[in-house]
């Protein structure tokens, strides 16, 4: 999605739940959220959301929480890079909305290129031909118009 995304969760995501929480650029749960990758007790494995939730909870976690199918609360989730943000249920709406004006302050082809930038460098080696990418990128992008505007617009307040 070359938007930036924001998962909420209130309450319970269970299985496929889990995995588009983990693929959100952002996610927000209450402290009453669960979480649970029951799918071995159904005899399955969660392999359409395993590089998500992977890449956002980490392999040795994903260990655990795959295999014994527990349910864990948001405060783990947290700990474990699901979720970024736990609110009470009562506050979730104005964190959110919190969220998204930060999204929204953004411009949008900054937003556009700093995903492509992180899908694009998360698993490259550090080396020559990364840094004179990433370089590169910064100069196109701050020679643009939206940039342009961006940096006067600073300036000049």
């Amino acid at each position: 999605m070359p938007a930036p995304t924001l998962a909420v969760e209130p309450g319970a995501s269970i299985g496929l739940g889990v995995g588009l929480v983990a693929a959100c650029d952002i996610a927000l749960a209450s402290d009453a959220a669960t979480f649970r990758l029951s799918e071995v007790r159904l005899g399955i494995i969660p392999a359409v959301i395993s590089p998500y939730v992977i890449a956002a909870m980490g392999a040795r976690a994903c260990r655990r929480y795959f295999l014994t199918a527990e349910t864990f609360d948001a405060a783990e989730a947290m700990r474990l890079g699901l979720v970024h943000v736990v609110s009470t249920l009562d506050e979730i709406g104005s964190k959110a909305a919190e969220l998204i004006a930060e999204l929204l302050a953004g411009k949008p082809g900054a937003l556009l290129a700093a995903k492509r930038l992180i899908e694009d460098v998360r698993l490259a080696p550090l080396n020559e031909a990364l840094i004179e990418d990433t370089a590169r990128r910064l100069a196109e992008l701050r020679s643009g118009p939206e940039s342009r505007n961006a940096l006067a617009e600073f300036l000049n307040h």
